[in-house]
């Protein structure tokens, strides 16, 4: 009997179908404009926000936003804007 990932069987019904990962696959997707703006779909909640630094929890861990004058804009159940200078992100598993 075959073993049969849950997630490489998604990302075969993603291609087959066509349909972004990100909605199969319930992934973070994270758009970047320049370093003055942050957009991210797919988040699993605001862990701790200071005007430096931005942690949320998403289906990959945590992602970390580093940076000067953050503030957050359009806080929505699954998407978030970060404006201010971003100077670093990262993901911690």
């Amino acid at each position: 009997m075959p073993f049969y990932n849950k997630k490489n069987v998604k990302q075969k019904f993603s291609n087959y179908l066509d349909i972004p990962k990100d909605v199969i696959l319930d992934l973070p997707k994270i758009t970047v404009i320049g370093d003055i703006q942050l957009y991210v779909e797919n988040h699993r909640g605001i862990i701790e926000y200071t005007r430096e630094l931005v942690r949320l929890s998403t289906s990959l861990g945590q992602l970390v936003i580093k940076g000067e004058n953050l503030v957050l804009r359009n806080i929505d159940l699954e998407e978030i804007y970060i404006d201010g200078l971003i100077k670093e992100i990262q993901y911690l598993r």
